[in-house]
């Protein structure tokens, strides 16, 4: 996950990091921050997310704030109905599938050549040893997010081992529903065990230099993700799309989408000296909506005489 995009209780928080990060487009950094607050659950499907606001909050135009949603859209994180609003998407189980059959076909492949790379560099498992015991001691004071950080950083390490850095991009690219399925299913009892116990064999088999035996642990690993998803569609049936349904229904304009969460701007102006506004959810101003054009009156001008 990116560091240093954060608005807190409405304020800016950039430190030192501003100052390395200045030359990335505004657009990309609201991108990256709302990505990151969508995926991370922070903000739950169907809430509104107002185009206006955020643009206040990082101090920007609507421009690079259009232009960061619009390629949420395309990643189906958003919905976008023009002249009304934008809303967080629900989970996509089609999606979900999708993304599993290519995390599955890459991470193989990965785990396959990260094996067989450290016959040649045996220090290179201390690092996926390193990233389990940062996982484990995020298990053990609470921390789901920091757990979840650490396990993400784990199979970007195996792709690296690899050689092959670029497979994890297009995974991470391609999963954004299922890391938000991981995010519920982290605190349920036993799983953050599991997910320990997983990558434990897979260090094992990789450190046996056993591409054989590292591609089945990476298999039972990822096979166990989809079946916990049907216990979340139970529990939170409005979490989630219904097979066959459009993304998301146009609410009611009496009836906004119920969330009591306000999203996080990223921290995008470079001065942070400022409260910015909080962003609250809503649909009275819609993302993108044109201002009322002024009529003409129809009365007789008077002439002076």
């Amino acid at each position: 996950m990116e560091r240093g995009f954060s608005l807190r209780n409405g304020g800016t928080e950039l430190g030192a990091f501003a100052k390395g990060v200045r030359a990335i487009p505004a657009s990309a950094r609201i991108h990256a921050a709302l990505r990151e607050q969508i995926i991370g659950m922070e903000i739950p499907p169907g809430a509104a997310l107002q185009e206006k606001q955020i643009a206040l909050a990082c101090g920007v135009s609507r421009t690079p704030v259009r232009e960061a949603l619009l390629k949420l859209a395309d990643e189906r994180l958003v919905d976008i109905f023009p002249q009304y609003g934008t809303f967080v998407s629900r989970i996509s189980i089609p999606a979900m599938r999708d993304a599993m059959m290519i995390r599955v076909a890459l991470e193989r492949a990965a785990v396959r050549a990260a094996a067989a790379a450290v016959a040649q560099d045996a220090a290179l498992i201390a690092v996926l040893r390193r990233l389990l015991a940062e996982q484990r001691a995020a298990h053990d004071a609470g921390l789901i997010a920091t757990f979840f950080a650490a396990d993400e950083a784990f199979h970007q390490a195996i792709a690296e081992i690899a050689g092959h850095p670029n497979l994890w991009r297009v995974v991470r690219q391609e999963k954004a529903h299922v890391d938000r399925c991981r995010i519920l299913t982290l605190p349920v009892p036993g799983r953050r065990l599991f997910v320990m116990s997983d990558h434990s064999a897979i260090i094992e088999a990789i450190a046996a230099g056993d591409p054989d035996a590292a591609e089945a642990a990476m298999q039972a690993h990822l096979d166990q993700v989809l079946p916990t998803v049907s216990a979340l569609v139970e529990a939170r049936p409005d979490y989630f799309e219904a097979v066959g349904a459009p993304p998301l229904h146009r609410p009611h304009p009496a009836e906004p989408p119920d969330t009591t969460r306000t999203p996080r701007a990223p921290a995008v102006h470079a001065q942070a000296d400022t409260a910015a506004p909080a962003l609250i959810p809503s649909v009275d101003d819609a993302a993108g909506a044109p201002r009322p054009r002024r009529v003409p009156s129809t009365k007789p001008s008077r002439k002076r005489t």
